[in-house]
């Protein structure tokens, strides 16, 4: 039975999720811009799953606009500020590391004209305020920087980022996709005006996705998909109801859970590190080992490549980086932005826990890794014999 370590790529549906998801395939089936009875009955049931969403990240139910994905928020936030504010300005600011939904985002909207400036992290994954400070233009529209890095989990100073920004006027979005389940999230504590979340990284089901727009740029937002007038005008099409139900069912999971999950999952992490480096040696945390969230490894293991690792330790479901760029064969971007010694850059591998992982299954898992490890560094000519 294979040991699924890949949390941040996707997570298995929690059991709760799953039933609350069930009535709206086979029962409420109807059109939610319908107005007959049934129509009516499952709109109702959008609004009361907005509100669980909206209260999850400490927002108003008006500000939560339901999409496709994660991806699909980021290009909605980046896209659509930027159409909104681009007689204001054309210059946006992101960091280097960031989703590559938040990266191509921005690379198209420099074919139309913008002008982007990509951020340099330190060698932890983190993006330096004063970079933030400099990087500053009077033309200056939106800051766009991941709350969590997807492959090393490294947490952003969005708080001290939107200060910054605030004092000139400057949009902020972040991407909370894999902040949100493994720590607290409040967009008025944090002060950003957009934010992204998923629901396949919540235990919840693929395919939708939710950003948070801060009810002051509502009114000018400019819509990505146009048509009806779902989701308040913003985005047109026919709600996903058992996904839009599923999501609210793992916000609510998380509302509830949130406290104990972390602590079970960092306990679980932290065996899993402490016996690899303990019982391997030669092997390095990339990023910052404190500020990042519980439940991301993401683990160098010198004088071998991660894929002769993966294909080794084949019952260990894990990621050479982000799931999103697993057809390209570069290096991951991130690891290169943070400087990764060349010798580990192709070593590395990111693992991920979740609610579902078991100490047993981490003793597992580092069994079967150490055992490979030690095979491949048998078999490799950097190893000094």
């Amino acid at each position: 039975m294979p040991i699924y370590l890949d949390y941040s790529a996707t997570t298995p549906m929690d059991p709760e999720v799953f039933e609350a998801m069930k009535p709206y395939f086979m029962e409420k089936f109807a059109n939610p811009s319908s107005i007959h009875s049934l129509g009516r009955e499952v709109r109702d049931d959008i609004e009361e799953a907005r509100e669980i969403v909206a209260k999850s990240i400490g927002a108003e139910a008006h500000e939560i606009i339901f999409t496709a994905s994660g991806t699909a928020s980021d290009n909605m936030a980046i896209r659509g500020t930027a159409e909104m504010l681009k007689h204001k300005g054309k210059h946006i600011i992101t960091s280097c590391v960031e989703h590559k939904a938040v990266l191509e985002s921005c690379r198209v909207l420099e074919e139309q004209g913008f002008e982007v400036t990509y951020l340099p992290v330190d060698s932890d994954g983190i993006t330096p305020l004063e970079a933030v400070k400099n990087a500053i233009k009077k033309d200056t529209i939106l800051i766009s920087v991941m709350l969590v890095n997807n492959e090393i989990g490294t947490i952003q100073p969005i708080r001290e980022i939107v200060e910054l920004a605030k004092e000139k006027g400057i949009v902020v979005h972040t991407d909370a996709v894999q902040a949100m389940g493994k720590m607290k999230i409040d967009v008025a504590e944090l002060g950003v005006d957009l934010l992204t979340i998923s629901g396949h990284k919540l235990c919840g089901p693929k395919g939708i996705g939710a950003l948070f727009i801060e009810d002051n740029l509502k009114a000018d937002f400019k819509p990505l998909v146009v048509g009806g007038a779902q989701e308040f005008g913003l985005r047109a099409g026919t709600e996903s109801v058992p996904n839009i139900i599923g999501m609210a069912k793992s916000c609510e999971i998380i509302m509830r859970d949130l406290e104990q999950e972390r602590v079970h999952i960092r306990k679980l992490r932290d065996l899993f590190e402490s016996r690899l480096i303990n019982e391997l040696g030669d092997v390095n945390i990339n990023g910052h080992k404190d500020q990042r969230v519980c439940s991301v490894s993401n683990l160098a293991f010198r004088y071998i490549e991660a894929e002769a690792l993966m294909i080794y330790a084949e019952e260990v479901c894990c990621s050479t980086g982000s799931a999103c760029s697993s057809e390209s064969v570069d290096a991951s971007h991130v690891l290169y932005a943070i400087g990764v010694d060349p010798v580990d850059l192709h070593g590395a591998i990111r693992f991920s826990f979740g609610r579902f992982n078991t100490e047993e299954e981490v003793n597992k898992a580092v069994d079967i890794i150490k055992d490979s490890v030690l095979k491949l560094r048998a078999m490799s000519p950097l190893v000094n014999k």
